[in-house]
């Protein structure tokens, strides 16, 4: 794991104070709250204001307040809760087609997020929870998401040193999972089996949004006394549709 930024910290420090009070505040209650330098606590301000994160109170000469730049960075999280909620909705669409468990994942850095989950209601499932954390490259929707990356961001996340293992199963070299990804955007699916559970395989399908950009998989999880050719086959077709259905309400139009 990287170090952290001290300016950066300061920084977010910064901004996390105006959470407070009435959302306004001076360059020296800064200082006094945070113990920092007066003059690292002006950059830091006139950097944050440069870059519109705080703007000047008007008719309140050296007083801050946040600006537009983080109104936009909260729609976009906005944006996300809405395709958690999307996505919890069209899970369980899913998990009531198939009576399997049925997740929805976005990519952070080099692990997904599940952000809806819905389960089977057989007594032997897939044990795991919305808000969970895994590594991308032992999971369907992981590898469903790491494909959609551009390649240039895709080595510059991965890097080409062996990756962690979950199981037996799960593809530790970089290279290798290059070429499983790359088969993967050929295919449109994902599969995996027992990469992240010894017991259990998994199908992924894309999300796109409005754009056509990839935010997210809808996966469908299988215990292996369930799992079959016939049945991958079957589940690949419903997850896709799951996906589709859930990009149209997303505001997709298209196949890509």
């Amino acid at each position: 794991m990287g170090r952290l930024v001290p300016a950066v910290t300061r920084a977010l420090d910064i901004l996390e104070l105006f959470l407070e009070g009435d959302g306004t505040l001076s360059a020296p209650e800064v200082t006094r709250r945070l113990q920092l330098p007066r003059t690292t606590v002006h950059e830091l301000l006139t950097t944050l204001a440069a870059r519109s994160y705080l703007v000047p109170v008007p008719e309140q000469p050296g007083r801050y307040r946040l600006g537009v730049r983080t109104y936009q960075l909260g729609s976009r999280y906005a944006e996300q809760l809405d395709l958690a909620a999307e996505g919890q909705r069209v899970a369980r669409e899913v998990a009531e087609t198939c009576d399997e468990t049925v997740h929805v994942a976005i990519l952070e850095d080099t692990d997904v997020i599940y952000i809806a989950k819905v389960d089977s209601t057989h007594a032997v499932r897939m044990v795991s929870a919305a808000g969970r954390r895994l590594p991308a490259h032992c999971t369907s929707v992981g590898k469903m998401l790491l494909a959609a990356l551009p390649a240039d961001e895709l080595d510059a996340r991965l890097g080409h040193n062996e990756l962690a293992a979950m199981t037996p199963a799960s593809i530790t070299d970089p290279d290798a999972l290059r070429t499983a990804l790359a088969e993967i955007r050929t295919r449109g699916i994902a599969v995996e089996h027992r990469e992240s559970n010894p017991d259990v395989s998994c199908v992924a399908a894309p999300v796109r949004d409005s754009a056509g950009r990839v935010v997210a998989a809808l996966s469908i999880s299988v215990p292996m006394i369930r799992w079959n050719e016939e049945r991958e086959g079957e589940l690949a077709e419903l997850a896709a549709k799951g996906a589709g259905d859930l990009s149209g309400r997303l505001g997709h139009r298209g196949v890509r």
